[in-house]
């Protein structure tokens, strides 16, 4: 299995370069990839900043993607919870630090917004300071 470095994963959701989208989709014909959280971050960053993408839009193609057959995400279930919240309304770099935190006994944060919009989705994951 080889991991996806985002430009990869960029290709593939935008398809913007041709030779390089194919190469992409060439690869996961071939062998099994993994998705890592970290490339997801940076994925949906360059996705609304770069591309002017909107939420509802990178949530749906990251679901697409990882939805395919032969790519794997790493701490799938993680992923798979910040992507719903991030389509909720929270940041997805706060929606992926809550749910990769599960196994903490919360996330403690000076960002009053997150907690807010936290205790909605995920009673009792933020703690406040």
């Amino acid at each position: 299995m080889i991991a996806l470095d985002t430009n990869v994963v960029v290709r593939l959701l935008v398809d913007d370069h041709p030779e390089q989208t194919r190469r992409a989709r060439r690869l996961l014909e071939a062998r099994p990839v993994i998705v890592l959280p970290t490339v997801l971050l940076e994925s949906e960053w360059v996705l609304r900043g770069a591309y002017r993408l909107v939420p509802g839009v990178i949530a749906s193609s990251l679901r697409k993607l990882l939805g395919v057959p032969g790519v794997a995400a790493e701490n799938a279930e993680a992923i798979a919870q910040a992507i719903d919240w991030y389509e909720r309304g929270l940041d997805f770099a706060d929606a992926l630090h809550l749910a990769l935190a599960r196994e903490a006994e919360g996330l403690a944060t000076f960002d009053a917004r997150l907690a807010r919009r936290a205790a909605r989705l995920s009673p009792g994951r933020v703690v406040a300071l």
